[in-house]
């Protein structure tokens, strides 16, 4: 049974891999001419750096099943995450900790009296419904206003308080003065690259890959089954419309030595049109780097020809996802997954854990000859959670867009 997956991504190798496992010839087409996707990486020649070309990703989780599935494929070294926010001549540390509470307000507060200090200056609101409130309920406005709002603004191209609260829930502030990014107990950089990662993964002779190819709808019908990872409004001729994305305009810079003490440095001010640098080679130390590369990110909202990189996921664009989710469940041969498959913001353990699931329930599916999922499992159970699609109300019988 000939399997075609659309994209070679993290979610597509993944799919591919487990299905080549399983015994199945896959065929993998990717538009792009390397693999990898969004996190692709590449030694740039001039300076022995490793780039993170599509911008920086850390491979964190707390899922020991997930953490020993990638390394199975190449080795890793840890790498604890570190930003800073450059504002009004200064650095402070980020996600705001203790030490940037105290270095913000000049004042030398312990665990307690930081906690009781941004409590008197939150707002009273109860519910939070956009990310706004969220942050004046939570923080107040003196951090809310030179940290987040700015920032935010510039990232996403509209008003904070448009925003939905769930933005805000991803921003952590600690009391304490630790101050890695992320909370999760794997940290890690592929020594190698995440392109060469996901090269090893797709290497197995079940799996035939093809870059530099876009697959129509004639190919895909010489297929069985087909994973799609690329956008799911592409997948239907954007035939409700156009899923709303920011996209990203990289600037890239050689240097000599290094500008930074951390790997990323954001800039929330409203006059500097860039939102963050990252200088790559704090990624991989272990590379015998001969200068720096910096990389400056400018967010706009993605055109037709643009790359996609944030679903923006506002109202109006759940309501529009929900009418391709419609066409999708009325598919018989067709699942998504993936960020751009299911229009959602993952991490890359996450998308990984999401494509393995969708993998395993596809295959025990076709094993009693039965239609595969259209979505992970825990990927419906989150679409149906959001009330503008109501799944269960509108069934599994929609006609497919045309």
């Amino acid at each position: 049974m000939p399997i075609l997956v659309v994209g070679a991504g993290v979610s597509g190798a993944t799919l591919a891999r487990v299905f080549a496992e399983a015994g199945y010839a896959v065929t993998v087409c990717e538009a792009r001419d390397e693999p990898g996707g969004h996190c692709a990486t590449r030694i740039d020649p001039e300076t022995g750096v490793m780039v993170h070309f599509h911008g920086p990703h850390i491979f964190h989780t707390g899922d020991l099943a997930t953490w020993a599935f990638v390394q199975r494929f190449g080795a890793f070294v840890p790498y604890r995450h570190r930003v800073e926010a450059r504002l009004d001549g200064e650095s402070y540390a980020l996600p705001v900790t203790l030490t940037t509470i105290n270095q913000f307000f000049r004042r030398d507060l312990s665990s307690d009296e930081a906690r009781r200090t941004i409590a008197a200056q939150c707002l009273p609101i109860e519910h939070p419904q956009n990310f706004e409130e969220a942050a004046l309920a939570n923080i107040g406005p003196a951090l809310y206003e030179a940290f987040f709002k700015p920032y935010t603004e510039k990232q996403w191209g509209r008003p904070a308080r448009d925003l939905p609260a769930s933005v805000f829930a991803r921003l952590p502030v600690r009391y304490t003065e630790r101050a890695d990014y992320f909370d999760h107990p794997v940290q890690a950089m592929p020594v190698a690259g995440y392109s060469a990662l996901v090269e090893t993964m797709l290497h197995h002779p079940k799996i035939d890959l093809h870059l530099g190819h876009t697959v129509t709808a004639e190919i895909a019908a010489g297929f069985d089954h087909v994973f799609w990872t690329g956008p799911i409004d592409a997948f239907f001729g954007h035939c409700y419309g156009r899923l709303a994305y920011r996209s990203l305009r990289f600037v890239h810079e050689r240097i000599t030595g290094r500008a930074q003490s951390v790997a990323v440095v954001n800039y929330p001010a409203r006059d500097v049109p860039w939102t963050r640098i990252t200088e790559h080679r704090h990624f991989a130390p272990h590379c015998m780097a001969r200068g720096s590369v910096l990389t400056r990110e400018y967010p706009f909202e993605a055109g037709p020809d643009d790359t996609p990189y944030y679903p923006v996921r506002l109202a109006h664009d759940k309501a529009q996802l929900g009418q391709y989710v419609v066409a999708a469940l009325a598919q018989d041969r067709v699942s998504f997954a993936g960020r751009l498959g299911t229009y959602r913001y993952l991490d890359m353990d996450v998308a990984i854990r999401e494509a393995r699931s969708l993998a395993h329930a596809s295959l025990a599916a076709l094993r009693r000859h039965a239609r595969p999922p259209v979505f992970a499992p825990e990927v419906e159970t989150c679409l149906s959670a959001q009330p503008v699609l109501n799944l269960g109300q509108i069934g599994r019988k929609a006609p497919q867009c045309a």
